[in-house]
């Protein structure tokens, strides 16, 4: 089964992202995250391990996890694997929120799975193809993958805590994506406090509580992401990729990298320049 590695982000008349994931030549980790998009991993060849709410669940090939919308995850990719993701905007279920812009999906093996694993192939493999009227035909099976979803994978029955994380989390995804977007500036807790009239020490705990991460560690880890697009796109040394990124010098990126992906940036543009 031929996967291509580039994302892949569909035309606009496509609701919806589909692309390789990119740990694909294993000896990847992805450090907790949330989102607000639905994802569904599905691996063809290889094995992952996530970890959703400190709770583990191995994937091998054939089998696929959904991902709810503000559920902290982690990603371990040891091995090559060859992993299809699918990626929904939250508001495609609006009609079927079981709360306050809110849905869950269940992450228990189900009756139908080989059927969405062959959805998820063959939506795959016509939009890569972009034969005449592939569009009809891949919106008409994502369409069918949507069904299967809210009929046989969505819970129906939520628990106020559930609830009350989600709207914590919402509000922490909005102080998450200004960090993103200003992650080259100083970013102290401090900061952010003045900026969304929250105490450092409110700040801290929601991290803590809701992420579970202190907000150290996940600024480091925000930087580390665009320093590594930097080491493989750009000619730029690695001191300079610091300090563009946010870090003071090239001694703190090397720790936030390693950290990150268990190498130094050195052995990682060496690796990759092969």
């Amino acid at each position: 089964m031929e996967f291509k590695h580039e994302l892949i982000v569909p035309s606009e008349n496509l609701p919806f992202k589909i692309f390789v994931f990119e740990g694909r030549e294993g000896g990847y980790f992805r450090d907790a995250h949330w989102h607000r998009s639905v994802e569904i991993f599905a691996v063809f060849e290889g094995a992952l391990t996530f970890y959703i709410n400190r709770e583990k669940y191995p994937l091998h090939a054939g089998e696929f996890i959904l991902v709810n919308p503000n559920e902290i995850h982690s990603i371990d990719s040891p091995v090559p694997n060859l992993t299809v993701v699918v990626q929904i905007p939250l508001k495609t279920f609006e009609n079927y929120y079981t709360g306050e812009q809110f849905i869950s999906f269940t992450h228990d093996a189900q009756t139908q799975d080989k059927k969405v694993m062959s959805l998820i192939s063959d939506i795959y493999h016509i939009y890569t193809g972009k034969k005449c009227g592939y569009d009809f035909k891949v919106l008409g099976l994502f369409y069918e993958l949507l069904y299967q979803m809210v009929t046989k994978y969505r819970e129906t029955e939520v628990s106020s805590d559930m609830l009350r994380k989600n709207q914590r989390l919402n509000r922490l995804s909005v102080i998450t994506s200004y960090v993103k977007e200003h992650y080259m500036d100083e970013l102290s807790l401090e900061r952010l406090g003045e900026i969304f009239g929250y105490s450092p020490a409110y700040l801290s705990r929601m991290f803590q509580k809701y992420a579970g991460i202190n907000y150290k560690s996940y600024l480091q880890s925000i930087r580390a992401e665009y320093a590594l697009k930097e080491l493989l796109n750009t000619e730029y040394t690695i001191s300079e990729i610091a300090l563009n990124n946010g870090f003071p010098n090239s001694k703190a990126m090397g720790k936030a990298f390693r950290k990150k992906y268990g190498m130094l940036p050195s052995e990682f543009r060496k690796k990759t320049r092969k």
